[in-house]
């Protein structure tokens, strides 16, 4: 099962990195190393992993906010290895997205035990982070959104509302929703907040904001990103 699987490790001590590399690759797994979380971003997009073993102690940002980005736009399996071994950091972890935890020190059996595990769990789709309809087109990789070729910029709360509408393409998102996912449970009755930022959105990204063809309202329902 292992003949061919890519493997990216994310971890700032190359030491460790070295380890893992060498126990992988005599199972015959194909392995790639990154030793920060940008560089880590990046290697997913042109290493193309099948699953991803994920320190949280990573010199340029926490592993878990990395963890939070992938997420934005890939499936990958993500095992956390890390030294942090308190329960609400693992729950933490795993409600952002990770597929498992292993505490650090760990045997090689166990880590090649889970790798099975999650990619038995895993259909391996296509994930593509670039995202492109009409003159629109989003990178989730690096968070860029481009209109007509011209990098754009948007608040971090336009940019979440850009991802949950192109996430689930051509389906209504209702108010409550969009509330739900870009602000939180705490919002759900603040519809003024969510017109206001969805009309800043479309300044930004239609053609003519007062009759847009990319973000679509459904009178009363929510929004929709039309159809590709």
């Amino acid at each position: 099962m292992s003949d061919g699987v890519r493997v990216l490790i994310v971890d700032d001590e190359r030491q460790i990195r070295r380890m893992l590399n060498t126990s992988l690759t005599a199972h015959k797994y194909i392995v790639q190393e990154s030793g920060s979380g940008v560089q880590a971003l990046d290697d997913v997009v042109t290493f193309r992993p099948d699953i991803i073993l994920l320190d949280l102690g990573l010199p340029d940002m926490d592993g878990l906010e990395a963890l939070k980005r992938l997420r934005e736009w890939t499936k990958i399996p993500v095992i956390i290895l890390s030294v942090r071994d308190q329960e609400q950091q693992k729950v933490a972890a795993l409600d952002a997205g990770a597929d498992d935890y292993l505490t650090k020190p760990f045997s090689i059996q166990e880590l090649l035990a889970r790798i099975r595990v999650s990619l038995r769990h895993f259909n391996l789709p296509e994930n593509e982070p670039v995202f492109e309809l009409d003159n629109l087109k989003i990178d989730f990789s690096k968070r860029q959104v481009f209109i007509d070729g011209v990098e754009i910029s948007l608040t971090p709360t336009e940019y979440d509302l850009l991802r949950v509408l192109v996430q689930h393409q051509g389906k209504v998102i209702t108010h409550r929703q969009l509330l739900r996912e870009v602000w939180g449970e705490a919002y759900e009755s603040e519809s003024h907040l969510l017109r206001v930022n969805i009309s800043n959105l479309r300044h930004k990204v239609e053609k003519d904001p007062s009759q847009p063809n990319l973000i679509i309202t459904d009178a009363g329902v929510g929004y929709r990103i039309k159809p590709g």
